[in-house]
């Protein structure tokens, strides 16, 4: 028996493509091309301004962009479940109130306040996957719903005026970072937050759960059949969700400060870094860190249309224009990857299964 998984093992080795091929047949991915525009992006950034491409610049606009790309992970986790989530953006305007109201100048609520926001987060989350899940009702229609009625509340407590100012203690977390650090100068914390965030993203899709979260938005029923519980899968997605919009929230406490504006449109931002990023609209296609890449792409290309003196009024058409492109090119991208490459000699077989699972 281990001799022949020996040969096995040996084969497959001899089989392997090399790393080189491997990585550039990633790129050609949906998911891998985004990469890809990163650079160029940046590259013309950089011709437009110079000063850009300075480690230190370089390392504030990865601070600045931190929270929309944590809350584009967030929204990856619900998308490629399958589900959607408009309450983002609303979730982010009521952690930014519930920060500044409740912290105060006082020091001593900043961790008791932290602790509370998380729970708010993840109830929010718990409550939009379980009437998606279990009362069958759309997840567009859920969070559209929770949307409308966070923001209401938020509007009605607030007047529509800027209210509360959290100590400086707690603004820190979203504009402070460690000082004196070689060739950047100055690490955000922002900055040190996202990429935890990230790794401990790609280990969770690595784990039994983020392989059937993708199986789930794949094919559901296939997944149900299998035994896995698709109403629990879904709804802890939509928790991770509420949770990354909460820590967005707190970020951007630091240097947007409280307003009942900080966070509108969040929601539409983090879906257009993700299928920017490759991840297929309807599930089971995608991968985290392309999601992340996406929000980066996306803010490099405003920060270039700014260096050119575009109007920012155009920024939404842009951000419109790029949903559309993005989601027809990536779902024709996946069809066609997803096609099984027979030998010439082979009889074409419909009914075998493509080799993509989405996150790799």
């Amino acid at each position: 028996m281990s001799a022949t998984v020996t040969d096995r093992t040996a084969v497959l080795q001899q089989n392997r493509s090399p790393w080189h091929e491997r990585v550039l047949r990633g790129l050609r991915t949906p998911g891998g091309a985004v990469f890809v525009l990163l650079l160029v992006l940046l590259v013309a950034a950089v011709a437009v301004n110079p000063s850009f491409g300075e480690p230190g610049s370089l390392i504030r606009f990865v601070g600045r962009t931190a929270p929309i790309a944590i809350a584009a992970i967030g929204q990856y986790f619900v998308i490629v479940s399958g589900e959607f989530d408009l309450s983002m953006g609303s979730v982010v305007t009521a952690q930014v109130f519930v920060a500044g109201n409740l912290i105060g100048q006082d020091d001593s609520r900043t961790v008791p306040v932290l602790v509370l926001m998380l729970v708010l987060g993840a109830l929010v989350g718990l409550v939009n996957g379980l009437v998606t899940t279990l009362l069958k009702v759309p997840s567009f229609i859920v969070t559209l719903g929770t949307m409308l009625a966070l923001g209401g509340l938020v509007d009605y407590l607030t007047g529509g005026a800027a209210t509360g100012n959290p100590v400086d203690t707690f603004r820190e977390i979203g504009r402070g970072g460690i000082e004196d650090v070689p060739l950047v100068e100055f690490l955000p914390f922002s900055v040190i937050i996202l990429v935890v965030l990230s790794a401990a993203g790609v280990l969770l899709m690595r784990s039994p759960f983020g392989r059937t979260l993708v199986a789930t938005g794949d094919n559901p029923d296939a997944a149900a059949l299998a035994g896995a519980p698709v109403w629990w899968v879904k709804t802890r997605a939509f928790m991770l969700s509420s949770l990354a919009a909460t820590l967005a929230g707190i970020l951007l406490v630091g240097y947007a400060g409280v307003h009942p504006s900080v966070g509108q449109g969040y929601e539409f931002q983090a879906i257009t870094a993700v299928v920017l990023g490759g991840v297929v609209l309807g599930g089971g296609r995608g991968w985290l860190l392309s999601a992340a890449a996406g929000a980066f792409a996306l803010e490099l290309l405003f920060a270039f249309l700014n260096f050119r003196e575009v109007e920012s009024t155009w920024r939404d058409t842009v951000q419109g224009l790029i949903i559309i492109l993005a989601v027809a090119a990536s779902a024709r991208a996946w069809t066609v990857g997803r096609r099984p490459k027979l030998p010439d000699s082979a009889p074409p077989n419909p009914a075998q299964p493509g080799t993509d699972t989405g996150e790799n």
